[in-house]
Parts: structure tokens; sequence; C-alpha cells
């Protein structure tokens, strides 16, 4: 019996790092420094760091900051782009912070704020508090609507993720906690085996 091999082809000409190539603005109030491989931002909302390759280097001049990477090894590559997007995020973080919107979908499904923590009656026999880490702030602008601000984009997600988690929406009636133009796969209304 023959087996077919499928032969893994690489495409050269197609470059993972271009996101790399192009250079941050760094807003007025920004800086940034770094000691080995841990890359510090700081600016008007905070200050973050994250930690890059030793091998990719940071350099920043005339309000502006080039990521550079020292060959073209697949490996590099990627890390290039990885560490661009991560310095990135963390300049747009300090200067404008990030938000993630959840909408609530049910039958006296609701949220609203009590002092910092966040209540949900999400249909269970008691509500669910949610306390958010100290660099997230929770906000319940409507009892249909919770926003998640933060100046850690990896962060704001995770707190959001975990939100959603409550009450996933469920695939028939859609009711549950979404994000924010999420669309949700309907499923015909028969039982099926979960």
């Amino acid at each position: 019996m023959r087996h077919s091999v499928s032969t893994h082809r690489e495409f050269p000409d197609i470059d993972v790092s271009r996101i790399g190539k192009k250079p941050i603005t760094l807003p007025n109030g920004v800086s940034v420094s770094r000691d080995g491989d841990v890359v510090t931002v700081k600016g008007p909302k905070g200050q973050l760091s994250a930690r890059i390759p030793s091998t990719i280097s940071v350099e920043v001049e005339n309000g502006s900051m080039a990521v550079t990477r020292p060959d073209d090894t697949s490996t590099s590559r990627s890390a290039h782009g990885l560490s661009r997007t991560l310095i990135n995020n963390m300049v747009i973080g300090v200067t404008e912070g990030f938000t993630r919107s959840l909408s609530i979908e049910g039958v006296g499904y609701r949220a609203e704020m009590r002092g910092k923590a966040l209540q949900l009656t999400m249909g269970y026999s008691h509500p669910v508090f949610f306390f958010p880490p100290s660099d997230v702030t929770l906000a319940a602008p409507t009892q249909t609507s919770v926003t998640i601000t933060g100046i850690d984009k990896q962060l704001v997600g995770q707190v959001a993720a975990k939100i959603r988690g409550v009450r996933p929406p469920e695939p028939y009636k859609g009711k549950g906690i979404r994000y924010e133009g999420e669309q949700v796969r309907r499923k015909a209304g028969k039982s099926a085996g979960k």
C-alpha cells in the first residue's frame, strides 16, 4: 500500500517581519529605555515593560524608534516582528490606552458596578462578582454593556476573556456575554450531544 507524502515547502519571498521594518513614532512625553533584554516604555498613562530577545536591537532617534534584527533567519524574522509589535503596543498603551467592550444579551442578564468590582447577574443562583487587576478599570455604562480599559493590551484582553467566560454566548438563542461586534454562530434548536 502506497502512502502519499506531503512535503513541507518554504516560501522565502514572504517576509514575516514586514511589520518589524516599520519605524515606531514616539509621541511627546514618551521615553524608551533598555536594560539587558527588558525594554521599558514610560508615558503619560504609566509605565510598561516587556522582554525581547537580546539579538534584536532598539534605537531611538529624532522622535522615532527603529527595531532591527541581526540576520535573515526565520527565528530572527519572527522575533523581529513580535518585538516591534510588543513595543508599539506599549507605546500606544502609555499614551492612549486600550479598551475592550462587551455586550450582554438575555432577559434578566445585567451588569452593574459595586465600587471597583463588577457585579454580573447571569441567571445563576447568585450574582457573580469580578474584581479587576489594579492596572485595569471596569465600567458598566448600561446594564447590558461592560467596558474594560487599561494600558496593557494583553491584560485588557485577558480580563475581557475572563468576564466573557462567566456566561459565554450559547449557540441557540445567543444569550450570554459577547465581545462587541462578535458574531455568534447559531445552531438549530434540536438536542445535540453535549
